[in-house]
């Protein structure tokens, strides 16, 4: 006989609820201080001991590794377009973000179609980004068909991810 696991309490129930409401605020959080140029806000989105990997540990490092790339375009608008949200323990979740960008580059406006990865973690009963990867569909300016320039019509966007990353795209059209 399979054990029976028991329903979640109302106060973990309630627990779940208010966590995901606050990791749903995280993206937001994070668009409206780019888009602001707001570099301390942003950082404030990521743990405080946010791992950077060969770029060091923390919020600093974060800030010297972020504030020459956002001074690669002018005016940005970061717009969230959907967002799943998975909890894999009581204080760790992941996420999948999407977003449309829009990004004031010279005389070119940048739009980008882009999937954020997330990894959050609830410290001393705050939730954070731990972890935020970005991968984009197309990076075009608004005068041209992605196709037009190969999805790659932005070299600070770097080369596309999508749809290719997606586990299920290859053996989709595999199949055609």
């Amino acid at each position: 006989m399979t054990p029976v696991t028991p329903a979640p309490s109302l106060a973990e129930r309630l627990d779940r609820v208010e966590s995901h409401l606050a990791i749903q605020q995280l993206p937001v959080r994070y668009a409206l201080a780019v888009d602001a140029r707001d570099l301390d806000a942003w950082a404030g989105c990521f743990r405080p001991d946010v791992d950077m990997g060969r770029h060091g540990r923390g919020r600093e490092a974060l800030l010297t590794y972020i504030d020459p790339l956002v001074r690669g375009f002018h005016r940005s608008v970061h717009q969230i377009c959907g967002h799943r949200i998975e909890f894999s323990g009581g204080d760790t979740a992941t996420g999948s973000v999407y977003c449309r960008a829009e990004h004031e580059v010279g005389e070119r406006w940048i739009v980008m179609a882009i999937r954020y990865l997330d990894d959050y973690a609830r410290v001393d009963g705050e939730w954070y980004f731990s972890r935020r990867r970005e991968q984009h569909w197309y990076a075009a300016d608004v005068t041209e068909r992605p196709q037009q320039v190969g999805f790659e019509g932005w070299e600070g966007a770097g080369q596309p991810a999508l749809p290719d990353a997606f586990p299920s795209w290859g053996p989709f059209w595999k199949e055609t």
